[in-house]
């Protein structure tokens, strides 16, 4: 089963790095430099950052249908250095790679149909696959599972 994961739009938030940390304070996001390596993904390049990276922490709604119980939103990391968003097809972003992930699938109206836990590339690539193949599954979010953080979205290539 051909899959891809897409980073999310940098443009919204490419304005925001401008702002000073009061202002961005007043708009509930936090302004974070990278202090260690393999500590923060960046949801639109899909990699983890650098040391000395500039991030935004900021509230981001993943799931957003009203219609669904299931709508959710959280803290995701946004890197300044992203400026366009990533796509990977076939394979794992670097993002997703030797860690403990949260898999759920929904379906066309947004409410979970399963959900695994995996760990490991392999692991993580045999979920997708099952969840993929079955016709009710329209995609399939992915959270890091220690965290619970959104990580990425995966559809079908």
């Amino acid at each position: 089963m051909s899959f891809q994961v897409r980073g999310i739009d940098p443009q919204p938030f490419q304005p925001l790095f401008d702002l000073s940390d009061e202002a961005l304070a007043a708009k509930g996001i936090i302004r974070v430099v990278a202090d260690e390596p393999d500590a923060y993904p960046c949801r639109v390049a899909l990699e983890r950052v650098r040391v000395g990276e500039e991030l935004l922490l900021v509230h981001y709604m993943h799931q957003p249908n009203p219609a669904s119980p299931y709508r959710a939103a959280g803290p995701i990391f946004v890197s300044r250095a992203a400026a366009e968003s990533a796509h990977y097809r076939g394979e794992l972003p670097p993002s997703f790679r030797d860690r403990l992930l949260s898999l759920r699938a929904y379906d066309s109206k947004a409410l979970i149909v399963d959900a695994e836990v995996a760990d490991g590339d392999r692991e993580v690539l045999s979920v997708i696959e099952r969840f993929l193949s079955r016709p009710d599954v329209a995609h399939v979010d992915v959270h890091f599972a220690r965290r619970g953080c959104f990580a990425g979205r995966v559809e079908r290539a």
